[in-house]
């Protein structure tokens, strides 16, 4: 996060917009805007995001980043209904009014940010752990973990004993514990 008061830094822009694009996009179309409007959304905060970073870095009271990124989505979301609802959405705009009221519920937006960078957050490593591990070792842990498979039903899918994929499975959630560790820690 403070490298990206560097604009020039590309691989932190990268890398940030890769986590968060997604997290703000999935909750702004859980919020009823059309896939276009969430697209939009995502744009402006991180532009947002881009103009005041500096600022908010340098802030001694600044809180998480996590808090902040929600209020500038919230604003965001905000001004983009607000204009919208001027246009008077649908014959009466009763569509528009019903969104904006929806954007306000800031605990439910907030829980869904949340939510949904833990999951892109748990996604991120698990792809980074899926690299670096053996396919058999991948497979004992989605099988059990993702597909929902017992260990036995595991073990006779793969031709692997309940051992290797207790092991199995285990270094893989390790390792992705380890890797969102490293990454929270970094925030």
């Amino acid at each position: 996060i403070l490298r990206l008061r560097n604009a020039e830094d590309v691989a932190a822009w990268e890398k940030f917009a890769g986590l968060y694009r997604p997290v703000v996009f999935r909750v702004a179309r859980r919020r009823g805007l059309q896939p276009a409007d969430a697209e939009n959304l995502v744009q402006e905060t991180l532009l947002a995001v881009a103009q005041s970073v500096s600022q908010w870095v340098e802030r001694d009271d600044r809180g998480s980043f996590h808090a902040w990124l929600l209020r500038i989505a919230h604003n965001e979301a905000v001004n983009m209904l607000t204009q919208r609802a001027t246009r008077a959405l649908g014959q009466d705009g009763e569509r528009g009014r019903k969104l904006l009221d929806d954007v306000s519920v800031r605990n439910d937006i907030s829980s869904l940010i949340d939510r949904e960078y833990e999951r892109e957050l748990l996604r991120w490593a698990a792809d980074r752990v899926q690299q670096v591990v053996s396919t058999k070792t991948w497979q004992a842990f989605w099988l059990t973990e993702v597909d929902g498979q017992t260990v036995q039903q595991a073990a006779a899918t793969l031709g692997k004993s309940t051992g290797h994929i207790y092991v199995s499975r285990s270094r893989v959630m390790a390792r992705i514990k380890e890797l969102v560790q490293e990454y929270e820690a970094r925030q």
